[in-house]
C-alpha cells in the first residue's frame, strides 16, 4: 500500500512540475459574431443580358440599367441605328 501512495505522490509531483514548466500559450481572441448585414438593397436586371445586380452597382442608360459600360454601349448602339 505504501508503494502505491509513494507512486501517486511522485506522479503528482511530476505532473505539477511539468505543468508549471510548460509555457503558457496566449489565448486566441474570441471570435466576434459576424456583422449584421446592411439593409437590403433593390436588385435590378441588366437591360442587355438580364443579369441581376444591386442598384448601387448598376449603370443607368437610355432604355434601362446595365451591368457594364460595354453592355450599355451595345444596347444603345443597337437601338439608335
Amino acid at each position: 500500500m505504501k508503494y502505491i501512495l509513494l507512486l501517486a505522490v511522485v506522479l503528482g509531483t511530476f505532473w505539477l512540475l511539468r505543468s508549471l514548466r510548460k509555457p503558457k500559450l496566449p489565448r486566441e481572441p474570441e471570435a466576434k459574431p459576424p456583422a449584421a448585414p446592411a439593409s437590403p438593397e433593390d436588385m435590378v436586371s441588366c437591360a442587355h443580358c438580364g443579369v441581376h445586380l444591386p442598384r448601387s452597382e448598376s449603370l443607368p442608360g437610355r432604355g434601362g440599367v446595365f451591368c457594364s459600360e460595354a453592355h450599355r454601349s451595345v444596347f444603345e448602339n443597337q437601338r439608335s441605328g
